[in-house]
């Protein structure tokens, strides 16, 4: 087995970016020391099965416990696909990780804020460094990945909207960028307010620069540090978290900020196709099942417009 992972990892290394790989060659080594010894032939799905207990209780490299079920699920997923790869190598006959059932993975808690409480928050951050990743999230829908990642070639200020085309991760060292979620892009009208407040944050960038004699391109990103260069995934939400804290905001994470924004497009009537477009779902299905509970009043709207469209018709004289 574990001669068969390390050819697949050379396999799959050109068809995925870096951070993926960096994260499929963690995840072999939680798998090679529990079933690295066991022929690929001889495989079963209780093998399998018993290897996701083991990394459950006592999986973690520093031997402080075991792995979160999210994440047993993930290496789950990649064994799966690496065993698909097996039998279109036609060494094995099957695929015995499509036999065994993953853990359960609990839903992360969504938290949201009111439109308000938003308001309060952006004038707070207002010349602060998560000024930025707080507008294009909370008014935008962006994701963290795709703020680090957003160049000002992408940005068009004249006709309201930007385009999202890649997404910032970690990698060696470095911030990798790659192709954002879902594997394609999408364009964003920009509120008029967000237009302002990039115009007037250009050119408090371009100034900046300026002072350390570096121009300021459409080359540069968007949201970066004074000396132009790009901040870190991590450090974005540690300092958006600390944001929130001094300021006695509520307790929410960066991603939230999302969570809130398409809360308020659905909450005020935003067909969910746009939803979906805005916030770059793969599809329609998957923004209707993240914010159900933003559409309570859809199906009682529905079953309103019925009953007028019936009313009136029961009502219309009858003509002999």
């Amino acid at each position: 087995m574990a001669v068969f992972l390390a050819r697949w990892l050379v396999h799959v290394k050109t068809q995925i970016g870096a951070a993926s790989f960096e994260r499929y060659r963690q995840y072999t080594n939680v798998i090679i020391p529990i079933l690295g010894a066991v022929p690929l032939t001889k495989l079963r799905p209780e093998q399998i099965s018993e290897m996701y207990s083991k990394a459950l209780d006592s999986g973690r490299h520093d031997g402080k416990g075991g792995l979160s079920p999210r994440t047993v699920h993930q290496i789950h997923t990649m064994l799966k696909q690496a065993l698909t790869q097996a039998c279109a190598w036609r060494a094995i006959p099957y695929n015995p990780a499509v036999l065994v059932k993953p853990p359960k993975v609990p839903r992360k808690e969504m938290k949201t804020i009111d439109t308000e409480t938003m308001a309060k928050m952006i004038d707070a951050a207002r010349g602060t460094p998560v000024f930025i990743p707080v507008l294009l999230c909370a008014l935008c829908g962006m994701r963290r990945g795709e703020v680090i990642a957003l160049r000002w070639r992408s940005v068009d200020l004249d006709n309201g909207q930007l385009a999202v085309v890649a997404s910032g991760g970690r990698g060696k060292g470095e911030v990798i960028e790659k192709e954002p979620k879902g594997g394609r892009g999408r364009l964003i009208a920009l509120p008029v307010v967000v237009v302002t407040e990039l115009r007037r944050y250009r050119t408090q960038q371009a100034e900046q620069l300026l002072r350390i004699g570096v121009r300021l391109t459409d080359d540069h990103h968007v949201y970066a540090k004074e000396d132009g260069t790009q901040y870190w995934p991590t450090v974005v939400s540690r300092s958006f978290k600390r944001f929130m804290q001094d300021h006695q905001l509520p307790q929410i994470r960066l991603h939230d900020l999302r969570h809130s924004h398409a809360t308020h497009l659905l909450a005020a009537g935003v067909h969910p196709k746009i939803a979906q477009e805005r916030l770059g779902h793969s599809s329609i299905a998957i923004t209707m099942d993240t914010y159900s509970h933003a559409m309570p009043n859809m199906q009682t709207d529905a079953a309103a417009r019925i009953d007028a469209a019936m009313q009136t018709a029961l009502n219309k004289p009858k003509t002999k």
